[in-house]
């Protein structure tokens, strides 16, 4: 063979050689990444994405018989990480801030006090970072999955411990709440959150993200579990029980959602009373008129309602700028593109008028405390928008301000405020809260185990019974009260058919239908009387007035009366079998 051809032959050779080389490298990575991928899968469908770093912290001894058991024995919990943990260091949902600072040296007291009554802490959860997201989404850790969404956010910052609870990977867990961060989860992913009183509950061993506005609040699925969690972290003292309360809906905050949030008027099961929020604070929180001058564009309870929002936010601002401005400029962690314009605004930003934020809020409690006083509760959504999907890659200036109009009131007055959820509505979790007075936590917290039960039964019976004739969130109030109390009527309930609709037209004096309803309920013929008459004065052509006016009267023994009722009924509608055969009834009684 030639010298030639032989080379040519080597380098085929050499060629193939290589490529087969080549194929098994390329394969090799393909299976290690299929294998990493695996893993990884894996990993997220055990824990959701919700742990950053796995504990065992085991709770103090059991004492020994005959002392009772621990009240939290046998539950676990997570923590948000910005908890202190002897030996572990606290992240703030931040690699940069975690290298920066030192291991805890003490265990937050929060977390002290859960461990002596018998609970086990098995995780520190993600968060967004700094305590400054509303998403739920983290660029170092992750975004934890929805349970209840999973192509959409848990929302935040407590997005990991709202996850935690929702996936069953814990019993309960513990978290911050600023300006809706533990409430703003709780809802997205359909479980129940509590942000107790401002000062009821320690922060030593706890970020600050701003002091005015923090507080340890804490998530779990069962109201019972809330509960004793409760007793064990406010310290209740034996005895402090009120059984009687209000509840007072705000109509002017429902007409703010986007979903059927309306909903709630039918499952809480009580008469309420009826108030406009923002016309109320407008009135009551004079302080804010100094913020007003921007957002003359908005009706005037919705003005008052984005003024004390935009309070709040400078609030934070103002103080985490305080707490935090040297590292960030130092550190220049990091962030998130959502996390990140918020705090370089804050650390950039010049507070000015700031002893007008403390007003602010000194005013908010007092006329929460003046609405609610001992025994009133106001219901409110927790939120008004549905979750946004993942990676939406901008958070929509009207999604925030909706979200803080409503977050606000408990953040700046300092109440007490539980989120509680109400199923689903096209698959995505629907929550109202229940507000209480500052300092009113146990009251709260009773409320909500009395009632809970309750509230599931009847969105079992709103879901599969109940028509919503408005889904979109724009029904009004009396007309939600009339389709509850046709609900009533249709089940024979009279008097609680009655009550619905007086509720309607104490809102609404002006609809006929409502007193021509609430007539056919009433069991007293001349109070039907009396209602189909106002029903006529307001619309002349209400053919079922007149007939039942007519009924009314007939066995009242007006029969002539009666019978002018049925002739102008088939005035109208001359085609009506129930007016024809009535008026030959009453024509054969005259004869």
């Amino acid at each position: 063979m030639p010298k030639s051809l032989a080379k040519f032959v080597d380098m085929s050779n050499n060629k193939k050689t290589w490529i087969v080389i080549g194929i098994g490298v390329a394969g090799i990575i393909i299976l290690a990444e299929t294998h990493r991928r695996r893993r990884s899968r894996k990993s997220v469908r055990e824990d959701f994405g919700a742990f950053i770093e796995r504990l065992d912290i085991p709770p103090f001894p059991q004492p020994p018989p005959p002392a009772a058991r621990l009240s939290l024995s046998g539950l676990t919990f997570a923590i948000k990480d910005v908890f202190d943990v002897k030996g572990y260091g606290t992240g703030f949902g931040n690699l940069e801030w975690k290298k920066t600072h030192e291991e805890a040296v003490k265990t937050a007291v929060v977390i002290t006090s859960l461990l002596k009554n018998g609970a086990t802490c098995v995780a520190k959860t993600v968060m967004d970072e700094l305590g400054f997201g509303i998403t739920g989404e983290n660029i170092h850790y992750g975004t934890p999955t929805n349970p209840q969404m999973p192509s959409h956010i848990p929302g935040g910052s407590c997005s990991g411990s709202a996850v935690a609870v929702a996936a069953e990977l814990v019993d309960f867990a513990l978290g911050t709440d600023t300006t809706g961060c533990l409430r703003t989860p709780a809802a997205f992913c359909g479980i129940l959150g509590f942000r107790p009183s401002h000062g009821a509950i320690s922060t030593i061993g706890v970020l600050p993200n701003a002091q005015s506005l923090d507080v340890v609040g804490w998530l779990a699925r069962d109201p019972a579990v809330l509960h004793r969690v409760g007793d064990v972290l406010l310290q209740v003292k034996i005895g402090e029980i009120r059984r009687s309360r209000r509840i007072l809906f705000a109509d002017d905050l429902f007409q703010l959602c986007k979903g059927p949030q309306q909903k709630s008027v039918y499952v809480v099961n009580q008469a309420p009373e009826h108030v406009n929020f923002g016309r109320y604070i407008a009135t009551n929180v004079p302080s804010l008129k100094g913020f007003h001058e921007q957002f003359t564009s908005l009706q005037n309870g919705t003005t008052s309602l984005k003024a004390l929002s935009t309070v709040m936010v400078l609030l934070q601002s103002h103080e985490f700028k305080t707490n935090h401005e040297e590292w960030v400029k130092s550190a220049k962690p990091r962030l998130g593109p959502n996390v990140s314009d918020r705090v370089l605004a804050a650390v950039n930003t010049t507070h000015e008028n700031i002893k007008m934020f403390y007003k602010v809020r000194t005013e908010m409690r007092a006329a929460l405390q003046s609405l609610l006083k001992d025994d009133g509760i106001l219901v409110i959504p927790t939120i008004a928008d549905p979750p946004l999907k993942l990676d939406s890659k901008v958070l929509s200036l009207e999604f925030q301000d909706r979200a803080f109009a409503l977050l606000s009131i408990a953040s700046m007055s300092g109440c007490c405020q539980v989120a509680v959820p109400l199923g689903k509505h096209n698959d995505t979790p629907i929550s109202v809260s229940f507000i209480a007075s500052h300092g009113a936590d146990k009251f709260l917290l009773d409320t909500i185990l009395d009632m809970y039960s309750s509230l599931q039964e009847h969105v079992g019976i709103v879901s599969n019974s109940l028509p919503l004739p408005d889904t979109n969130g724009n029904m009004d109030t009396s007309e939600l009260l009339k389709e509850k109390g046709n609900a009533a009527y249709k089940g024979k309930q009279w008097n609680k058919a009655v009550n619905y609709y007086t509720e309607a037209i104490k809102l609404n004096e002006t609809n006929a239908t409502y007193y021509c309803n609430r007539a056919a309920a009433y069991l007293n013929f001349q109070h039907a009387e009396e209602d189909c008459s106002k029903a006529i004065l307001l619309d002349k052509k209400n053919v079922k007035a007149y007939l039942r006016r007519g009924a009314a009267r007939e066995s009242l023994l007006y029969y002539k009366e009666a019978a002018q009722d049925f002739k102008h009924a088939l005035v109208l509608e001359p085609q009506n079998k129930d007016a024809s055969l009535a008026e030959k009834r009453l024509h054969k009684l005259l004869s």
